[in-house]
């Protein structure tokens, strides 16, 4: 994408009633569509979405269709995708605006900061859809399945959620096995290093995210790992 394409992206993207981004991003206050500052935390259901339902986040959403696809599918659910990159979140963001969906809406955040804009067991759901893996063993921390992340996320779960981790990548399928055979906080449910050939039961089989449809068009394997927090 050019720089101008992402430069008008961004200011369309500012302007999206469905968007709330943080500038600074170390407090818990954000912005809405008209530019004013919202103490966020705790607070999603009361001044977001003017409705009380379960919290689902999608972490390092990208393009964003995903969680947007999530909210059609459950309009019982309230979803947040987050992530830092504006340009990509606009495709979703635009979506769901289009469709006039109410039950998303998207958060430009660094995920380190999770714990600064949800309260305390005000999630009830997360999705982590093909992430970064971070490959180098010294960027290891940087993983979203990572000690320092399930820490975090524990912060904002409520108990008995559920997490989902979808990817390709058969080094961070593995790493999370063993990150999660360290704990006691949390406890893995299924697992699948082939999630289509063992066709896990799911009623998200059929959402695919843009880089799942690559991978699977590729002919890779998608893992899948589904934990709750104890």
């Amino acid at each position: 994408m050019s720089n101008k394409n992402k430069l008008q992206r961004f200011a369309e993207v500012a302007m999206l009633p469905n968007v709330f981004e943080n500038h600074e991003f170390h407090d818990p206050h954000i912005d809405d569509a008209m530019g004013n500052r919202m103490d966020i935390k705790g607070h999603w259901n009361d001044l977001v979405f003017k409705t009380a339902r379960p919290i689902i986040l999608e972490l390092a959403c990208g393009k964003g269709e995903y969680t947007t696809h999530l909210a059609q599918a459950h309009p019982e659910n309230n979803y947040i995708g987050i992530d830092i990159k504006g340009a990509r979140i606009w495709i979703g963001a635009t979506m769901a605006d289009k469709l006039g969906l109410d039950n998303v809406a998207f958060l430009r955040i660094r995920i380190e900061l999770i714990e600064a804009f949800f309260a305390e067991n005000e999630v009830s759901e997360i999705w982590i859809t093909f992430p970064d893996p971070f490959l180098r063993d010294s960027k290891s921390n940087r993983r979203l399945t990572s000690h320092p992340f399930l820490d975090r996320y524990l912060g904002v779960l409520k108990p008995g959620a559920i997490v989902h981790l979808k990817t390709d990548d058969p080094t961070l399928y593995a790493f999370t096995q063993d990150v999660l055979a360290e704990r006691k906080d949390y406890k893995i449910l299924e697992t699948t290093a082939d999630f289509y050939g063992d066709v896990i039961p799911s009623p998200e089989t059929h959402l695919l995210t843009f880089y799942e449809k690559q991978h699977l068009a590729a002919g890779k394997k998608i893992t899948y790992t589904r934990f709750v927090k104890i």
